[in-house]
């Protein structure tokens, strides 16, 4: 499997060749079932590198969908590799006579959560209102969940995210309009974001 895949420039980099159909962990609509993923897990632990380009392909949609659901677009591409690279080095931690979907679910959320402390870092990135993804559906799941984390927050803390990270203000020009000191905006969405992920860590927990 080592001479399949490698890590280059933090990507993971399977040949091409692999299945692609979009497909997911749980719902009516699957199309690989978590006994089968579970097993095509076990075959790559074992030097299989054409059952793990295919679980790979199947992974990738997957959590696109997943971190649509839970992040800005721009942020989405990057948790995807960033999972599917931690899911490459932590290959031979898994566990064969567990269920891979819960594994699989884990790193996402962990990944997840890496993502919003990185949100909470870069003040000046913004956060679209356009969801790029086809499912209209999909779209109001990854609105309602940003929405539902905003909700946890202050208003003053609210406002100020909403107008830096998804509407594209500087921080002055939030400062300016909410009639909140520079130095307050700031405050505030660091605040805000913090308690974000605080809402996103009690999710996960409640999650299981």
């Amino acid at each position: 499997m080592s001479d399949n895949f490698a890590i280059a420039g933090g990507m993971l980099l399977p040949k091409a060749g692999g299945c692609c159909t979009l497909s997911t962990l749980f719902g009516s609509h699957h199309q690989m079932s978590d006994k089968e993923w579970s097993a095509w897990m076990a075959a790559a632990q074992k030097g299989d590198g054409a059952r793990y380009r295919r679980l790979l392909g199947e992974i990738r949609p997957w959590l696109k969908r997943y971190f649509s659901a839970r992040l800005p677009p721009s942020m989405v591409d990057d948790a995807v590799q960033d999972t599917l690279v931690a899911l490459h080095e932590k290959r031979n931690s898994y566990d064969p006579l567990r269920p891979f979907g819960p594994w699989l679910v884990a790193i996402a959320r962990y990944k997840w959560i890496d993502r919003l402390r990185a949100l909470r870092r870069s003040a000046a990135l913004p956060i679209s209102e356009d969801i790029a993804i086809e499912d209209h559906g999909a779209a109001v799941q990854s609105a309602t969940t940003l929405e539902k984390l905003l909700g946890e927050l202050k208003p003053a803390q609210a406002e100020v995210i909403r107008l830096v990270k998804m509407h594209g203000f500087s921080v002055e020009e939030a400062s300016a309009k909410t009639g909140q000191s520079v130095s307050l905006v700031k405050v505030n969405i660091h605040r805000g974001i913090t308690r974000m992920m605080i809402a996103a860590q009690r999710q996960v927990q409640l999650d299981g």
